[in-house]
């Protein structure tokens, strides 16, 4: 199952069937997302960093914190100066990124309006590499909590927004109950 690709990759976890635990039971390192089939946000975001980093993308991932405390975290890479993204969630919008941001904070303003629902506001992120955080996310058997309390104790750059912009995002959500489209969705 060799992925060579972050569109690749992006195909194969958008087929995988979202991990839908009800209290954050599991944080599956990739092999074990791969052999159960499954996989949240963070696990796809390990899945996505194991087999990229066998064609030379670096294993970083973005993590964002949000006013309801739901985190969301994805595999970026770089491509000719651009970052990007590969993602997987139950919603749509928070997808992965085609690589055309100048820079980290350009790529985390995309999933600002879409990351909106009656609980989710972004408040920050910051840039992490998998393998400064200790834990073995590539084929540990067990959960990897280590990986999320490092990025939880990972201090974050604020991404600052006006309660103006929330407010009228947050109005278009509860007007169609989902957030408008993107145009660099996947």
């Amino acid at each position: 199952m060799r992925k060579k690709t972050p569109e690749q990759v992006q195909r194969y976890l958008r087929q995988l069937p979202y991990n839908q635990e009800k209290q954050g039971e599991t944080l599956r390192s990739a092999a074990e997302a791969i052999r159960k089939g499954t996989a949240h946000c963070f696990e796809a975001a390990f899945v996505a960093a194991a087999m990229l980093e066998q064609c030379g993308f670096p294993p970083l991932v973005l993590s964002f914190e949000s006013i309801d405390k739901l985190e969301h975290v994805i595999f970026v890479f770089r491509r000719n100066g651009r970052w990007g993204s590969v993602a997987r969630s139950r919603d749509e919008g928070l997808h992965g990124r085609e690589p055309v941001f100048r820079s980290l904070r350009d790529l985390a303003w995309s999933y600002y309006h879409p990351y909106i629902d009656h609980t989710g506001r972004i408040t920050a992120y910051q840039l992490a590499h998998l393998d400064d955080s200790g834990a073995d996310w590539r084929t540990s058997k067990k959960n990897c909590w280590k990986a999320e309390n490092y990025l939880i104790r990972l201090p974050h750059r604020p991404l600052k927004s006006s309660d103006r912009r929330y407010r009228k995002l947050y109005a278009d959500f509860k007007k169609y109950g989902h957030p408008q489209p993107y145009p660099y969705w996947w």
